[in-house]
């Protein structure tokens, strides 16, 4: 794609990237046959090449936001699909990572979305928050159908029958292994995951130490910051993502980190791109060692020898995260650890396409997120699973309010057949 930014748009490094991106696109059009908005709406401004036109367009001309072109890039998941079927390897996530942060700073919303997008910021990534507005919320939650506004009741709907007590192993501290070490990590214990769902990083904990881990929940470490940074507001996530390069770094220099585990895909996607995020700026170098060893909690337990259990009557339909297979493109390990621990995994079809869940966007666009949660449950419950896995807290809250069929995160499985307890969500 030919583009006419003047040398002193280069000097911008945003507009710089983008620049990069929009050349390598061909405009082949591959992208539209795995976007799940298009699939869903059919207008070709919601697929991944109609919003980089219209990205390009706003750019290049260095034209305020109008309210079309905001409409279609709102519209956008990031699910990153279109970057694994992209022939050209299109880096679409920059782009659009751009594009939202221009238009936070340069379009004026209406003043309930204003309103709403500044409290979603101010409670999410604050687990404490995040648990006092869920109890709010599990109160009014009898209440949603009388909403006038769909996100209101969206964000009532989601609130989960039971908020769990606080674990106090998401305090910083350091968990021992058992038996002899092989390695120091730092777990990532998140945000929202520890307000919506303790039992994961007890199982992450558990399962790590089992097979040889030094587990350190590094002080001062907390929400990666995709949230804020997937709403365009570029202060507000750098802000708590520099919280972790420090907090990580810091034990890097200390007792050294052989790795950076975590357990929520949507986190790892943004930590793993920290390099980028913060190139620029004073913590470069840091924030690049952090990237550097940032894993998934399933690349690391492909390299801890977990052993092979025996065959379990127990059919798991695996929900692969876009986060994990597409802005990680780890497609099979999660698959491979459930075999090899004995449990019989099945996938529904089209498992490339989104759930709908997409950080914030099941609140902001409950409409086609409900679309896509009805598509992804209906072919999960297809293949009659016993319980259904993922590596997401967002999968697993969006699937899990879509059907009766319990909803785990994988490390609860693997836990279980590796001496830990049964996942409480299957008692």
């Amino acid at each position: 794609m030919q583009t006419t930014f003047s040398e002193e748009q280069l000097r911008d490094p945003g507009i710089k990237r983008s620049n990069e991106v929009l050349r390598t696109c061909v405009h082949c059009g591959f992208c539209t046959a795995t976007c799940p908005t298009y699939q869903v709406l059919g207008d070709e401004l919601d697929s991944p090449r109609g919003r980089i036109y219209l990205i390009k367009d706003m750019l290049e001309n260095n034209r305020d936001p109008d309210a079309k072109t905001v409409k279609h890039i709102d519209r956008c998941l990031s699910c990153l699909a279109c970057m694994t079927t992209c022939p050209s390897g299109v880096h679409y996530m920059h782009l659009v990572d751009h594009a939202r942060e221009y238009i936070e700073n340069r379009y004026q919303r209406p003043l309930f979305e204003r309103v709403l997008r500044w409290v979603l910021a101010q409670i999410l990534p604050y687990p404490m928050r995040f648990r006092v507005a869920l109890l709010g919320a599990k109160v009014g939650r009898p209440f949603a159908s009388l909403m006038p506004d769909p996100r209101l009741k969206a964000m009532l709907e989601m609130a989960p029958k039971v908020v769990p007590p606080v674990s106090r192993n998401d305090d910083p501290q350091s968990f021992a292994p058992i038996g002899a070490k092989k390695m120091r990590v730092a777990l990532m214990t998140g945000c929202a995951q520890k307000a919506l769902n303790t039992d994961i990083n007890d199982a992450t904990i558990r399962l790590l130490t089992r097979f040889g881990c030094e587990v350190v929940v590094a002080e001062g470490a907390g929400c990666c910051g995709a949230l804020t940074h997937h709403m365009g507001k570029t202060a507000l996530s750098h802000n708590t993502a520099a919280k972790n390069v420090r907090a990580w770094s810091k034990e890097m220099d200390g007792q050294g980190l052989d790795a950076i585990v975590i357990n929520t895909s949507g986190c790892g996607t943004t930590v793993k791109d920290y390099g980028h995020i913060f190139r620029n700026e004073s913590l470069a170098d840091d924030a690049a060692r952090v990237s550097k060893i940032a894993v998934d909690v399933s690349e690391l337990l492909m390299n801890l020898d977990l052993p092979h259990g025996d065959e379990k009557d127990i059919a798991v339909a695996y929900h692969a995260a876009c986060s994990l297979q597409h802005g990680q493109q780890i497609k099979t390990y999660p698959k491979d650890l459930l075999k090899k621990a004995g449990y019989k995994v099945v996938e529904p079809v089209d498992s490339h396409l989104c759930c709908g869940s997409a950080g914030t966007y099941n609140l902001m666009q409950p409409e086609i997120s409900k679309e896509l949660k009805d598509r992804k449950v209906k072919t999960l419950e297809a293949q009659s699973p016993d319980v259904i896995a993922a590596g997401n807290i967002g999968c697993m809250m969006q699937i899990g309010n879509g059907t009766e069929i319990p909803v785990v995160h994988t490390v609860e499985l693997l836990d279980w057949a590796t001496g830990g307890p049964q996942p409480p969500a299957l008692l």
